[in-house]
């Protein structure tokens, strides 16, 4: 029987105990927007995410049969006690787009599929259908037998068939050959059985090498200089072929082939580490010479509409190509273009009109793949939709943060109820209704503080209320730089031959719209440099067992301290190695296969899920005064939590405490050392690379947007730690919209005036007071405004 006294117009969440969430209950109104603050940690996401829009989701896939459902991820119900009045939760988070090189912007937001339907009907000549136009099918032709009923019989025929894609033949649709560079590969200098090949995993005496040494095309005692034209092709070019060695069948190929089979056709994140940098070291892409990186074949490519191709139209910037789509007249396709034109305005409108169609997918940024993702429901007819937003502020300039509101505003309007986790005030400023979590992350948090409306909020005496109207301040002294880098005639993507010197010993910031050229500058011209470390956001490799533990190298002084007042093996403190739970091999939980349903995971019986032996669980660390605890209860400690045991008494291990000071420098105390590397958002990813490369001060840092992810009270923490890297003689690159690291700089280099074609030049270089007093761009515009309260 329902409950007839429960309100409809609200989402109401009743106990609610994820995560670190502390069994609150409150009502969130629908068709409203509502704005979730609080630190990094403080619980926003187990609420949000974790819970409403989790439970949300589970329910809709029960609906299903259970067999669509094997196909579906399984999702757990939420820690939480009731929740009432939930509606169908679209999730637009800031997972990057399409790690298959084929993916673009045109691809994952179906404009492709538009553009090859109108390519297909007014396209001249006429040369097929709409797979005609497409790189990602080939051109085939055959014959087979084909199965039908005639007359109510079953009969076969032998049928040609013919099949004409737009993929070009030389790159299959890639737009890219690679190229190897073979002094990468071996030393001439030495002969097969000194080490000439330097192929990693290429070691004298192994199975790989001996696979050429052995072969009898050449000497393996020889240095390889001394190759004559014939050797040196068998080494290096001879194509798959079969050859008796050792009285063994095998297929020989040449070192090149052989490379770009094995290591080439891999996804370049999916390599180990040391394999990624030989490849970036060794390996050369470039445009294919057939279709000119279009990925098209000439067949495809000779069809235009208005004298521009399917390619061409792909690789205009989309604020052209709207211009284009509104010159094209032609009665027999005005729904098809303006089904186009609407989507491509939608684009201008959400700041990214300076993308292209033919963009990677792969190389957007978290905030641009995020805005792509909002795009398709922009139009949508849908309403009374619970949309979930997650900080879809990144990556924006001040100036575009006005254009994402009016786009959280209108979803709103169509009746719509639209959930925001944000740290930006411009963004809180909008809020119908604000719930603010705290007080602080981790343990410390996951306790409603707040809720209510903006005003509210800033009468409140939460941290957020308090930092609402918090203004960093220009300095009243800059750091005078000791040096600099040079940059010149910079032309990537869409720099104009930008000539520009970065100051060292200070801290520089990088400022201008998003898309104006500020991370293809940087990027491009002072990462692989020597001295200089780029830190980004991007996913840390590692498999599902890493940790911040692991990762920092913290586990390794845990374990020797934990063996040595143990007297035992340090390897015994290991998930990974001889410590780890023989059931679950250390990995705390069992996966049980249930056919088409979804794989389970249920934690260890054995090991009750905390991965280690029960023989092992037994040493402890510690005494009275810190609390003895074993190294499952030490990773489940928080980095706050763990600086405190590991400071005195038995338990003190300096070296530990040095990482540990250094994760707290950089704000993620609240992190457990035994957490996922894979739960991390970007913004904590890269301040745990932060924090590790750290130990080593000096050179240059480049950050890109470390203030992702930062509450206002932690951006002042930010800006310490941003000090006292330089003072201790780091350089310090940032690339950055956050007017409070911009007050806070001791140079800005402004870059603009707009995105894309219209970006691409340096507006202004200079101390960010000289940048407020000249106030021309927009970046000093907005950044006066900013100080100015």
């Amino acid at each position: 029987m329902s409950d007839t006294s429960r309100p409809h117009d609200v989402i109401e969440v009743i106990g609610a105990r994820e995560n670190n969430l502390k069994g609150f209950s409150l009502q969130i109104p629908k068709r409203a927007l509502t704005v979730f603050t609080g630190v990094s940690g403080s619980g926003k996401s187990s609420l949000v995410f974790g819970t409403i829009a989790a439970e949300s989701q589970r329910m809709i896939n029960e609906t299903y049969s259970a067999f669509l459902q094997g196909f579906m991820p399984s999702l757990s119900r939420p820690e939480v006690e009731d929740l009432q009045g939930l509606t169908a939760a679209i999730v637009v988070n800031q997972e990057r787009l399409g790690a298959n090189s084929r993916s673009t912007v045109g691809t994952v937001t179906d404009v492709n599929t538009l553009l090859r339907i109108l390519f297909s009907r007014i396209g001249e000549p006429q040369i097929g259908g709409p797979q005609a136009f497409s790189f990602n099918v080939a051109s085939a032709s055959g014959a087979g037998a084909v199965s039908f009923e005639r007359g109510g019989e079953k009969t076969k025929e032998r049928r040609e068939f013919s099949i004409t894609g737009g993929m070009c033949p030389r790159c299959e649709g890639r737009g890219q050959i690679n190229d190897i560079d073979v002094a990468q590969l071996i030393d001439e200098s030495l002969s097969l059985n000194q080490g000439a090949i330097t192929v990693p995993g290429y070691k004298a005496g192994g199975w790989s090498v001996r696979y050429y040494s052995e072969s009898g095309f050449f000497d393996p005692d020889k240095p390889v200089r001394d190759y004559s034209e014939q050797e040196r092709h068998d080494l290096l070019h001879r194509e798959p072929e079969k050859v008796k060695m050792s009285g063994i069948n095998m297929t020989y190929q040449g070192l090149v082939p052989q490379v770009r089979k094995s290591m080439l056709a891999k996804d370049r994140d999916a390599m180990q580490p040391h394999i990624r940098a030989f490849v970036d070291r060794a390996v050369t892409f470039v445009a294919c010479p057939e279709c000119e990186g279009t990925r098209l074949s000439a067949f495809t490519r000779s069809v235009t509409v208005q004298g521009r191709n399917i390619a061409e139209v792909c690789a205009m910037q989309l604020s052209d190509l709207a211009g284009w789509l509104r010159e094209l007249e032609v009665p027999g396709v005005a729904p098809l273009r303006a089904s186009l034109l609407e989507t491509v305005e939608h684009f201008i409108e959400i700041g990214l009109g300076y993308l292209s169609l033919d963009r990677p997918a792969g190389t957007l940024s978290g905030g641009e793949a995020q805005r792509v993702k909002m795009i398709r429901h922009l139009g949508s007819a849908l309403t009374d939709i619970t949309y979930v937003f997650d900080e879809p502020t990144i990556g924006l300039h001040p100036h575009d943060i006005d254009r994402m509101n009016t786009m959280l505003l209108r979803l709103r309007d169509k009746g719509n109820t639209v959930l925001v986790v944000e740290h930006k005030p411009e963004t809180i400023e909008i809020a119908d209704h604000v719930v603010d979590l705290g007080p602080r992350a981790g343990e410390a948090g996951g306790e409603l503080c707040f809720e209510g409306t903006v005003a509210q909020l800033r009468g409140s005496d939460t941290l957020t209320g308090r930092h609402l109207d918090y203004r960093a301040q220009v300095k009243d002294q800059v750091r005078t730089a000791s040096g600099e880098m040079q940059i010149r005639g910079a032309r990537r993507n869409n720099l104009r031959a930008v000539d520009v010197d970065i100051p060292t010993g200070v801290l520089t910031v990088i400022t201008g719209v998003a898309g104006s050229g500020k991370s293809t500058l940087i990027e491009g011209s002072l990462a692989g440099r020597e001295g200089v470390t780029f830190i980004d956001q991007s996913g840390i490799k590692g498999s599902s067992r890493s940790n911040p533990a692991t990762y920092t190298g913290l586990l390794e002084p845990i374990r020797k301290a934990f063996a040595k007042a143990n007297g035992v093996k340090p390897a015994l403190f290991s998930a990974n190695s001889e410590g780890a739970c023989p059931t679950c091999g250390g990995a705390g939980v069992i996966y049980t296969e249930l056919g088409v349903m979804e794989t389970v995971a249920s934690p260890c019986e054995d090991c009750e899920g905390r991965r280690f032996r029960r023989e092992v669980l037994a040493y402890t660390l510690g005494d009275e005064h810190s609390g003895a605890k074993n190294i499952s209860e030490v990773l489940n400690l928080s980095v706050d939590q763990a600086q405190a045991f590991f400071s005195a008494g038995a338990a003190r291990v300096p070296a530990a405490m040095k990482i540990l000071t250094r994760l707290s420098d950089v704000g993620l105390g609240y992190l457990r050392l035994g957490q996922p590397l894979n739960t991390l958002s970007g913004g904590e990813r890269q301040r745990i690379k932060l924090a590790t490369k750290m130990a080593d001060p000096g050179g240059v840092y480049v950050l890109d947007e470390p203030t992702t992810g930062l509450h206002l009270a932690d951006v002042a923490n930010l800006l310490g730690l941003l000090d006292r890297l330089v003072d201790s003689g780091t350089s310090v690159v940032v690339i950055e919209h956050h007017q409070a690291v911009m007050a806070h700089a001791d140079w800005i280099i402004d870059m603009g005036p707009g995105a894309g074609s219209d970006g691409g030049r340096v507006v202004f270089t200079g101390t960010p007071a000289q940048l407020i007093a000249q106030a021309q761009t927009l970046t000093a515009q907005h950044l006066a405004r900013y100080v100015a309260g």
